[in-house]
């Protein structure tokens, strides 16, 4: 469990964060949080960064798609790991280094990630069952 730390900041902000509503609603103390996590892990992986996404915000290769995604299609893709390593850096137009960047957070991060995937998975199956009913309440399918 997280033990509280304290913190002393300026008191006079240097841009006009005192005037703007906080993003989604976050109260100021989760807001710096979550600006002090997202920084040490992109000092830590120089190329991550975080954006925000319809739940959260998650990490990505600046520029290329959110690690989620790699780490996800290289666990699907059969082969040693080296070889499906460059197999997705061609299929994505990514340098290797960036797919180790990737695996590197991964391996640093692995229930962040595999709470992404897994999440992506059960909306997936909830779409695909939708999609059953309303074609099934058509007529299109056989129950």
């Amino acid at each position: 469990m997280p033990r509280p730390k304290s913190f002393r900041l300026h008191e006079e902000p240097s841009n006009s964060s005192t005037t703007r509503p906080p993003p989604r609603g976050q109260p100021q103390p989760a807001l710096v949080a979550t600006i002090l996590d997202e920084g040490l892990e992109t000092r830590c992986f120089p190329g991550i960064d975080y954006r925000d996404g319809p739940t959260s915000r998650r990490a990505a290769i600046v520029g290329g798609p959110e690690i989620r995604e790699i780490i996800r299609a290289l666990k699907q893709m059969p082969g040693k790991h080296e070889r499906r390593a460059r197999a997705l850096s061609d299929e994505l137009g990514l340098l290797p280094a960036q797919i180790r960047l990737a695996v590197d957070f991964y391996d640093a991060n692995p229930s962040e990630v595999d709470d992404r995937i897994a999440a992506d998975m059960f909306a997936g199956s909830c779409v695909s069952e939708s999609m059953v009913e309303s074609a099934c309440c058509l007529g299109q399918v056989a129950a």
